[in-house]
């Protein structure tokens, strides 16, 4: 499941473990690191997105599914099953449109989980894997930009029968009448009619804005500072939540109390995050007011919108 290259004597793969305990340090894992990121085969593509799922759900965030915090319908384990079930489909991203994948890795985390545990991680990565595995030579960025312009409406019919599939929970009735209805536009227009209140829509039409110039400068300067990958993360979801308020919160509790969420994150980075003692207590209470009513104030978009750009960094090698 881990995302490995071969060493440079040719033996096992260098990975985050393996690199870790060989002990030979940060020159050696930049070379993995900038090898893996020429690598754009099925097989990669898929450990890259499984390994990203993991790193996600595996880092302490804020009101999010963590080791420490299971949800009453989710358990950390069920998210770990999904993260293992998605990979085989987005490993055939190349070959099928953005709707199929979508609707493939929902039915397969259905199969290993009762609950929607990823279709916004479904929706995000299905387009990031077919532009990866499109064999052209522009940047990923460029390739996604024409993936996603070339979507049409047999995508957004795969797309709706995933979102029923999930069963995705907050949406306004309209939404949920709308994507019950056989689709007469495409995907990407689609995505532009929800793109005001759902931040996952409104990647499909800024050619994914947040993760490209918002999520991936947050986490490379984490980790250029120093942060260890987890903590990294955990900072990439406060400055996300910063940029741009949870439409997930949004839709089920108002915009609101969406906008309170994104200020605490703020305070939260303003008392040095993780950084210092009064920033990891600062955090760790902003946590408990996010898990009060039975995790009412989950950023569960901003945990995907995470997964996107973890997945991302380990395409183009950061990670």
């Amino acid at each position: 499941m881990v995302v490995g290259v071969p060493d440079e004597s040719g033996g096992r793969a260098a990975t985050l473990t393996s690199v870790a305990e060989d002990g030979q340090g940060e020159g050696r894992w930049r070379s993995a690191r900038a090898r893996a990121a020429t690598v754009r085969t099925a097989q990669s593509v898929a450990g890259a997105a499984q390994l990203a799922c993991v790193l996600e759900v595996s880092a302490e965030k804020a009101g999010n599914i963590t080791p420490r915090h299971d949800f009453h319908d989710t358990s950390y384990e069920d998210m770990l099953r999904s993260a293992i079930a998605l990979g085989p489909e987005l490993a055939r991203a190349g070959n099928r449109g953005v709707g199929e994948t979508v609707l493939a890795v929902v039915e397969a985390t259905r199969r290993v989980a009762a609950a929607n545990t990823n279709l916004g991680i479904a929706l995000l990565l299905a387009p990031l894997s077919k532009a990866a595995l499109s064999g052209l030579a522009d940047p990923l960025r460029a390739r996604l930009g024409m993936t996603l312009r070339e979507t049409g409406v047999a995508d957004a019919r795969t797309v709706y029968a995933a979102i029923r599939l999930a069963g995705a929970g907050g949406l306004h009735a309209r939404v949920e009448h709308d994507v019950r209805s056989e689709p007469v536009i495409g995907l990407r227009e689609a995505m532009a009619g929800a793109a005001e209140r759902d931040s996952v829509a409104s990647e499909y039409v800024t050619d994914y804005a947040l993760t490209f110039e918002s999520g991936l400068p947050a986490l490379a300067a984490g980790l250029r500072d120093g942060l260890g990958v987890r903590d990294a993360i955990v900072e990439l979801h406060l400055r996300l939540l910063d940029e741009a308020p949870d439409t997930l919160i949004g839709r089920k509790r108002g915009a609101d109390a969406a906008a309170r969420v994104s200020a605490g994150a703020r305070e939260v980075l303003a008392a040095g995050g993780l950084r210092s003692a009064a920033g990891r207590q600062a955090l760790r209470s902003f946590d408990a007011s996010l898990r009060v009513e039975g995790n009412a104030l989950n950023p569960g978009t901003t945990a995907d919108l995470v997964t996107a750009t973890v997945f991302v960094a380990l395409l183009e090698g950061m990670l």
